[in-house]
Parts: C-alpha cells; structure tokens; sequence
C-alpha cells in the first residue's frame, strides 16, 4: 500500500490480491529479517532509554509515571527527548533489517526470492553499504517515533495514575502502552511512506535519496499520500504496543523483585 497505492488499495484488497498472485505464505515475506531486526531494537531502545533514565534522574516529586519514575509536571519534557535519543541510535541497529525486508517485500509474482537471495544480492550489487541505504530515511522515521513513543507512554501514564488512580498498574501499562504505539505511528507515518520506498529500491543511496523521494510523494499523491498504510499500522500498533510494554513492565519487577535479589 505504500509502495503501489493504486494497485494495492486497502488491506482486505492487498491480502485478496497477495495471496491469489503469490498463495498465503506471500504474506509471511520479509519475516525472518522483521523478527531479527525488532529483537535487536528493542533490546537497544528499551535498554538505552533505561541507562538515559539513570544518567539524567528527573526531579523527585509525589506523581509517578510508567517504570515507577517519579515526575512533575515540568519533567513529563523528559521521557520525549529521551525517546529522541533512544530513536536516532535504535535507528543504526534496525536499519539492516529494513533495507532487507523492504526490498524482500516487493518481490511479486513467480519470483521466490527469499530474505537471504536478497541479501545476497544486495552485497553483489553494493557491497556493505547496501545494508545501510536510506540511513537518513530510517533517522527520520525513528527519531519522531520514539520520542512520542516513550514521551507518550510516560504521559499517558501519568494521566492514567491522576486521573483514574484505582487503576490497576498492570492495565495502565497495558493502555499506555497500546495509545503511545498509535500516537507514535500517527506521528512517524509521514515520514516512514518515503523511507520504504527509498529502501525497497535498488538505486538509491546511504543518504541524499530520501527528501528527493517524499517529494516525489507529495507531487504526484498529494500530502495525504504519505499516509497511506496508516489505518492497518494503527490496527496492529495498539495490541502490539501494549504487550510489548506490559512484557517490559512485567519483566523489569520480576528482575527486581526476585533475579536480583538471589
């Protein structure tokens, strides 16, 4: 829908279309690098914006937000530029794996290259730097990302404790998590349209293809255009969001509470 928005309409038309050109297991495509690339991510977003945390303590203060920091209403400023940070950095460990799975994706019809025949040839054709193409693409998407991502899951739970304080901590997670997935994605999809499609290409660069590409964008689909694939995004931001966060939250107390104290 990103990359062919007039032939790929709407999500229920992309899967019909999808599985009668390639059968059910196109949906699957770009799999393994996805999985490979998120653990990587993660494991460095989450863990680098814990250490940020520690580095740079917020004042003390009677509220508490998500992770148990305590915040006024001067520090909620904090977790966003924090989360801006964490997205720059995340961004250099993901962006393999993106470069892999965009270009893996848009392979159609009676081609079944698989995510390592891409691989392949991208090191033929460019060499190292073809993993790292559009890394200007990736910044943009992910710094924005992540700023509202763990800004707003701070903020939203910091509303959640003040305003509904009966709350259970495991549902604040929960719904914090899953609303500062959709708000992030809201915030990141203009900006993740373009990169797609400088990464599913084969004659661009490590930098300089990406704002020449949103242009493109802009020119022939309009501002609207850099939002296509929005609605699909936000339908799996929510659960996805908020199990990753819950997991996080959960597995943080169990350290704590039980593996540290051994």
């Amino acid at each position: 829908m990103q990359i062919n928005p007039t032939i790929y309409t709407t999500i229920i038309h992309s899967a019909q279309k999808t599985i009668q050109e390639e059968g059910m297991y196109a949906l699957w495509k770009g799999s393994v690098p996805t999985v490979l690339g998120m653990a990587a991510e993660n494991a460095m977003a989450f863990g680098l914006n814990e250490s940020l945390k520690r580095a740079f303590p917020g004042e003390n203060s009677s509220s508490v937000g998500g992770n148990g920091n305590s915040y006024n209403k001067l520090d909620l400023f904090r977790p966003f530029w924090m989360g801006l940070v964490t997205g720059v950095t995340s961004a250099v460990v993901l962006l393999p794996s993106e470069v892999i799975k965009a270009k893996t994706q848009v392979v159609v019809g009676n081609d079944q290259s698989s995510s390592l025949d891409v691989y392949r040839k991208m090191l033929r054709q460019q060499g190292w730097k073809s993993l790292f193409v559009g890394l200007d693409a990736q910044i943009m998407r992910d710094g924005p990302f992540y700023a509202i991502f763990f800004g707003g899951y701070e903020l939203f739970c910091y509303v959640f404790r003040t305003s509904v304080p009966q709350m259970p901590e495991e549902m604040n997670y929960f719904l914090s998590g899953g609303l500062a997935g959709m708000l992030g994605w809201t915030v990141a999809m203009p900006f993740d349209v373009p990169k797609t499609n400088v990464q599913s290409r084969w004659d661009t660069k490590m930098v300089g293809s990406y704002f020449p590409e949103m242009g493109r964008i802009v020119r022939e689909r309009g501002v609207l255009g850099l939002y296509n694939g929005l609605w699909p995004t936000l339908v799996r931001a929510f659960p996805a969001n908020a199990a990753l966060f819950l997991g996080v939250e959960m597995g943080k107390k169990f350290f704590d509470d039980f593996l540290w104290k051994i």
